[in-house]
């Protein structure tokens, strides 16, 4: 996400790293450099000439308490006026009717169906609906995702407008206390008059809470040209950009706060029905800057490992008692939090290199298949693995001797890492991970 502006303002910070006085040239060069990034990444000009002049202006400041360096000033500067233009703060979604806008191909439904299910393990009572009467395709898939994700779909009727269908959906989800009811609407593969009508009536008859522009995060200018018109006719609370995970070069998302004057308020980052994250500024903007993002990180991380099986993880961890079955559930919990390179990105240091590791995940499916084939006295003891051991180990995996011994090798630096933290004074104490992806 965003790899092109992660890359671009990382290579033109570097340069005043070293720098003990930043002269006005010097920030101008810099300056350039982001610019040149952010226009490549299909920001708007204006949204980019704004943010560049603020940034100048306070850069040329002299730093009043006098305990940052340059670089830290021109950095904490670029990330304060990254974090305003990008919105300020996460802005909540209100509970209500949220009515979903926008064009075909945006993946409008299945970001539904996304949020539906994010919403619901918030502990929100969540329906949905669908006004797209022109695709009883797009209806049906709505259906489905709800079944999917155990969300009521309500259905009515056939020969209903689709007026008529949202005041009986919006009806039937006050009757019922619901939270939110996330209604979807006829997307068009161009603007048209008859659909803003339409859309218009639709936010007439049922009051929403919300109005979402759904956003495909790839088209750049175009989806901000798209999303003025919705404005413009409809009247938007807020957008939601998709396909974030993709080429998207993140013009859209630096652009649509400023030029429209809306916050988004989530982002698709995935092809799978858990793949939706709420949009916060401060968190974007640190990854922008090759920061990292710790906070989006620790969420994921007790997402999937329940709070208990990490007390007991951390305690054989301190305690020295780490074996092969702890690696082994550590493999399923990494799997679980999706992609590696995206858990990478949220690493501060190498957030801005992610592009440039080579990660292959065949190597965690390999490694837990090896430590399956183990008997529970190997995994706990493995010191008791000998030579035909490993033949029997390697057939039942799959896999080669040279591979069993490449997974014990890894698990004893693994223990030595293990060892050296407890007893590391400090970051410079402690050695390089073992791990190799």
């Amino acid at each position: 996400m965003l790899e092109l502006l992660i890359d671009k303002f990382s290579k033109a910070l570097s340069k005043a790293e070293k720098s003990r006085k930043l002269s006005e040239k010097q920030i101008n060069d810099i300056l350039r450099e982001i610019r040149t990034a952010l226009l490549e990444s299909d920001a708007d000009y204006e949204v980019v000439k704004t943010f560049l002049k603020r940034v100048r202006e306070e850069a040329l400041k002299e730093d009043i308490t006098k305990k940052l360096s340059p670089y830290e000033h021109l950095l904490l500067t670029v990330y304060d006026e990254l974090v305003k233009i990008l919105g300020g703060s996460r802005s909540e979604l209100e509970k209500g009717v949220v009515l979903f806008v926008g064009l075909q191909g945006t993946g409008k439904t299945t970001t539904i169906g996304k949020l539906a299910k994010y919403l619901r393990e918030q502990g929100n009572k969540v329906a949905v609906s669908s006004t797209d009467v022109r695709r009883p395709a797009a209806m049906l898939q709505l259906q489905r995702l709800a079944e999917k994700i155990d969300v009521p779909y309500y259905k009515f009727e056939e020969g209903l407008s689709a007026i008529e269908i949202a005041k009986l959906a919006s009806s039937k989800a006050k009757s019922e206390g619901v939270d939110y009811l996330l209604l979807d609407t006829a997307g068009r593969l161009h603007i048209d008059d008859e659909l803003m009508e339409e859309l218009k009536a639709i936010k007439e008859a049922v009051s929403p809470s919300e109005v979402l522009y759904v956003a495909d995060a790839m088209q750049g200018q175009e989806a901000l040209r798209v999303a003025k018109v919705f404005h413009e006719k409809v009247g938007l609370t807020g957008a939601v950009l998709t396909k974030m995970d993709g080429d998207a070069r993140g013009g859209v998302a630096f652009s649509i706060r400023e030029a429209l004057g809306i916050p988004i308020k989530f982002v698709g980052t995935g092809e799978r029905l858990e793949d939706i994250e709420p949009f916060y500024p401060d968190r974007i903007a640190q990854r922008i800057l090759g920061l990292g993002d710790v906070q989006s990180l620790m969420e994921k991380v007790q997402k999937v490992i329940p709070e208990d099986e990490a007390q007991v993880m951390a305690t054989r961890i301190l305690t020295g008692e780490f074996n092969l079955e702890d690696m082994l559930k550590q493999f399923e919990f990494i799997e679980k939090m999706g992609p590696i390179d995206k858990l990478l990105s949220m690493v501060p240091g190498i957030s801005a290199y992610v592009k440039y590791i080579k990660i292959d995940e065949k190597l965690i499916k390999k490694k837990k298949a090896i430590i399956q084939s183990m008997t529970k006295e190997e995994r706990r003891n493995p010191k008791i693995i000998n030579m035909s051991r490993k033949i029997r180990i390697a057939k039942g995996s799959g896999t080669s001797i040279s591979d069993v011994n490449k997974l014990l090798k890894e698990y004893e630096q693994m223990k030595k890492y293990i060892r050296s933290m407890k007893n590391a004074k400090g970051p410079l104490g402690i050695p390089r991970p073992p791990f190799r992806f």
